[in-house]
């Protein structure tokens, strides 16, 4: 009985990266998000006064399988609430950093090996954050790094904080949450 189990996982682990697949940024495809991406970073580094670059980043984004993981993992199942500005303290009597949800997570579909990024797309579905899969003949990791300027990110997550690189994310996944003031 054990065996039929085994090949059973097997086959199911087979069918998610073909799926995953078809939603894939590649080639040029891939080459007009980064560059997009990279602008508008760009232009928010512009505005971001006399923070230090590194810590300005870490407000911006959630990067590497850790940190993208424990972010979609504190936020709550479903629709994305916004946290009151009554936050509740813990057990211990500290109070915990406020709830920055994700608005999108970058995902390196080509990494080795591939379990190391397998339960990200189940979390961010739950949460209900999209996922942008990111393949480039096995540098996906690379040019995801170059966004923020760390050598290699296997999950990027785009955190929500109303500046032009969320407006960039909106566009790329055909959302109309974008508002125009001149309209």
């Amino acid at each position: 009985m054990a065996k039929k189990k085994r090949s059973r996982i097997v086959t199911l682990s087979k069918v998610a990266p073909e799926k995953a697949s078809s939603d894939c940024y590649e080639g040029n495809r891939l080459d007009d998000l980064l560059s997009k991406l990279e602008r508008s970073i760009e232009s928010a580094k512009i505005l971001k006064g006399d923070l230090p670059e590194k810590i300005w980043i870490k407000h911006q984004f959630a990067i590497g399988v850790n940190d993208v993981t424990r972010v979609l993992e504190r936020m709550p199942r479903g629709e994305v609430q916004v946290p009151s500005k009554e936050d509740p303290e813990t057990k211990s009597g500290l109070r915990r950093a406020p709830l920055v949800p994700l608005q999108a997570v970058l995902l390196a579909s080509d990494c080795n090996p591939r379990w190391l990024t397998k339960h990200i797309p189940s979390l961010a579905s739950s949460r209900q954050v999209p996922v942008i899969f990111v393949k480039d003949n096995k540098g996906g990791s690379l040019r995801l790094g170059e966004l923020v300027n760390v050598k290699a990110a296997l999950a990027i997550g785009v955190k929500v904080r109303e500046s032009c690189i969320n407006r960039t994310i909106d566009e790329v996944l055909g959302g109309d949450a974008v508002v125009d003031d001149d309209v």
